[in-house]
């Protein structure tokens, strides 16, 4: 039987001109945000199995690639269930891990701790485009910042990278999990059914608002509490008066900070930002992970159907490591999304230096050579990429798919 020479379904291998696009932005990445003061840090890409089924990830611990137990720990004839046969998985984002890697090493690192970390992680997802099984997560995070300068300084780093890869006028939408407790709260939904009732209201892009009232009645939630819903809704707007209209109509049941918090968010980077976007109050937006406990934030593109950045405020995870809450929030970056759209536009990485091609001929004898590859030598000293290569008999083909490498400057060598 022969192998298979394609990649699993949902992961890909990556071409050499994508791969010069991948790196160029992994490269702007590090040198953007480390200008907001972030470091680089690494966590393995396998986590303990009860730490990814915390009940914190919301649907995406229903997509967990697991690992079998190993040697002599694994029996699956005496085995009774799952728990007998897995102890760890595949992670299934970045923010667990962290939180995690902080717990354990919060001794030797400053607070606040400004975290940059990049790398694959794994969901058993179907696959489509600018969606993957295995695929690259760049996430930034502050840790022990419990004020709204968390929030600011993320989105303004985060926008300030998407501006220098040429993105402008791009959306950005903004709540508080707050906020949404305090409409479910104000409706009549009962707390101990609020997950339920928010991973519905998280389809609303997807199924619209008639549908997501007929899962909440589907659901045991009450009409009058649906109702109610429903009429909060449609009498707010997605803008900043929104956010005013929401604290007058709630009264009680949020509370001034929350109100504050939005408030001094939106007006400090509409303040500050140097790339052109739109920011924007939704009432609407839930964002799926379980552990969210405050502000939450998307940014939306226009050639994608989907959100191609997303974070907020997570106070309560590393306390499930430590028993002591840290303050923390980050946002986290689609990277493939975004290499999606570079694609899409045709991007190709800007030049510095020369990139040159000397392409020699076939059976060239071995002094000429040498004086090809001495003068390469040189040419590198001096700055230059050189790639010296025997000349194949289709050149034009050959030369095509180094231009689209980034080659420009060709020089043939032939015997003589």
């Amino acid at each position: 039987m022969a192998l298979s020479k394609k990649p699993m379904t949902g992961m890909k291998d990556v071409l050499p001109a994508e791969m010069q696009v991948r790196e160029y932005v992994i490269r702007l990445i590090k040198e953007t945000y480390g200008t907001f003061g972030f470091s680089s840090i690494e966590t393995p890409c396998v986590e303990h199995i009860e730490n990814l089924t915390s009940r914190q990830g919301g649907e995406n611990e229903k997509l967990i690639f697991k690992i079998l137990k190993r040697g002599d720990k694994l029996n699956v004839g005496m085995a009774k269930d799952e728990k007998e046969l897995v102890d760890s998985g595949l992670r299934y984002d970045l923010t667990l891990p962290l939180s995690r890697y902080y717990a354990h090493h919060a001794n030797d690192l400053p607070m606040p701790f400004k975290a940059l970390q990049i790398g694959s992680v794994w969901r058993a997802d179907r696959p489509q485009k600018g969606r993957f099984r295995q695929f690259t997560q760049c996430d930034i995070d502050i840790l022990g910042e419990s004020s709204p300068l968390a929030e600011i300084e993320l989105i303004l780093a985060t926008t300030t990278l998407l501006g220098k890869l040429g993105f402008q006028n791009f959306k950005i939408r903004l709540n508080d999990r707050r906020i949404l407790k305090a409409m479910a709260a104000y409706s009549g939904f009962p707390e101990e059914k609020l997950d339920l009732a928010f991973i519905i209201l998280d389809k609303l892009d997807k199924i619209g608002i008639d549908n997501v009232a007929r899962e909440w009645r589907e659901a045991g939630f009450l009409e009058t509490s649906v109702q109610r819903y429903l009429d909060l809704i449609k009498s707010l707007t997605m803008e900043e008066k929104g956010l005013s209209y929401l604290k007058e109509k709630l009264g009680e049941y949020l509370e001034e900070e929350v109100y504050e918090c939005l408030d001094c968010i939106m007006d400090s980077v509409e303040k500050v930002k140097t790339t052109p976007f739109q920011m924007v109050f939704d009432p609407t937006l839930v964002r799926g992970m379980s552990y969210y406990t405050g502000s939450i934030f998307e940014i939306e593109m226009e050639e994608l159907n989907s959100s191609v950045a997303g974070g907020g405020r997570y106070d309560k995870m590393i306390g499930k490591f430590t028993g002591k809450d840290i303050s923390a929030c980050g946002f986290s970056i689609g990277f493939e999304r975004i290499i999606t759209i570079l694609q899409d536009r045709g991007f190709k990485v800007p030049i510095k230096g020369r990139k040159k091609v000397y392409l020699l001929e076939k059976g060239m004898d071995r002094e000429t050579m040498c004086q090809v590859m001495k003068i390469a030598v040189k040419e590198r000293e001096e700055g230059a990429d050189v790639l010296v290569a025997q000349m194949n008999k289709n050149k034009k083909f050959q030369k095509e798919q180094l231009m689209k490498e980034g080659y420009e400057e060709f020089k043939e060598f032939f015997n003589k």
